[in-house]
């Protein structure tokens, strides 16, 4: 009978390192979470810094804040590394919802402001202002009076434009002026003339007289009279003229040495029509 060889286990031909009793091997750290939080975090705050983009921030932040507490509570189970970076995608996203919170307030607030005025103007019937005649820049009747909407008739120096929501504008008679030596516009060998425009606001509603425009035209020819900007004219309306109140400005134009006549239009804003007047030099 033959005799079998007897068996022996193979031995690995690489060693194998042993295994602490009670440990299992390494495990990767997973820091997804905080990541992502503070990615979020970031670019929802940045959207919050955009009015119109505030339901975007809002998205976001609160996404980023979920997933940054998330984070965290990995952290605390030493599943992950970055608690440090989930807590700065935890206040991102809360900065970024306050900043939501404030966009939404603010572009609520000029929708609605802007639906006010177009009603307001829609409701009216023919914005073009009569004339008032006299310097004392009240509203009355007289022989120049413009009625309805696109009369184009002119006022004269003095004279103002009423408007259907009590809004009142005035232009002075034009007068010399002398521009700094460091004035802007001014055009060497020209004449400059200095005219005030008075806005009063007898309405109910307040008025925004930042986009109001002053231009003027000079001559026979009705050349645009340049603006001249210095220290003292040219600035230009800005701010809210509130019910009760006015806004006074000072505006300089360069006009041709031969002109005898300065055509100024003011514009005070897109929901009224411009007005004009007719002034001697």
């Amino acid at each position: 009978m033959s005799q079998s060889s007897p068996q022996y286990p193979q031995s690995s031909p690489y060693p194998q390192a042993p295994v602490p009793p009670g440990h299992g091997a390494p495990v990767a750290a997973r820091n997804g979470l905080g990541i992502a939080s503070l990615v979020l975090g970031i670019v929802g705050a940045v959207s919050g810094l955009i009015p119109f983009l505030f339901w975007l921030a809002a998205v976001l932040g609160l996404t980023g804040l979920i997933l940054g507490l998330a984070g965290r509570g990995r952290a605390k189970r030493g599943e992950a590394t970055n608690k440090g970076v989930a807590t700065s995608g935890v206040v991102l996203g809360l900065l970024a919802l306050v900043l939501a919170a404030i966009g939404a307030f603010l572009t609520f607030k000029l929708v609605g402001d802007a639906v006010k005025e177009l009603d307001k103007a829609t409701s009216s019937v023919g914005s073009t202002p009569g004339a008032a005649g006299g310097t004392d820049g009240k509203a009355g009747g007289g022989a120049g009076e413009a009625k309805g909407e696109g009369t184009g008739e002119t006022l004269g120096a003095g004279d103002s434009a009423v408007y259907d929501d009590d809004l009142t504008v005035t232009v002075s008679k034009p007068t010399p002026y002398t521009p700094g030596a460091y004035a802007v516009g001014h055009t060497k060998g020209n004449k400059a003339y200095k005219v005030t425009v008075v806005i009063e606001n007898a309405g109910k509603e307040k008025f925004d007289a930042t986009l109001t425009t002053v231009t003027a035209r000079a001559g026979e020819d009705g050349v645009e009279a340049e603006s001249v900007y210095d220290d003292t004219v040219g600035l230009g309306f800005s701010g809210t003229v509130m019910p009760g109140k006015k806004a006074t400005v000072q505006f300089a134009f360069d006009a041709p040495p031969t002109a005898e006549a300065l055509t100024v239009e003011v514009g005070p804003g897109i929901l009224h029509d411009s007005s004009q007047w007719d002034l001697k030099l």
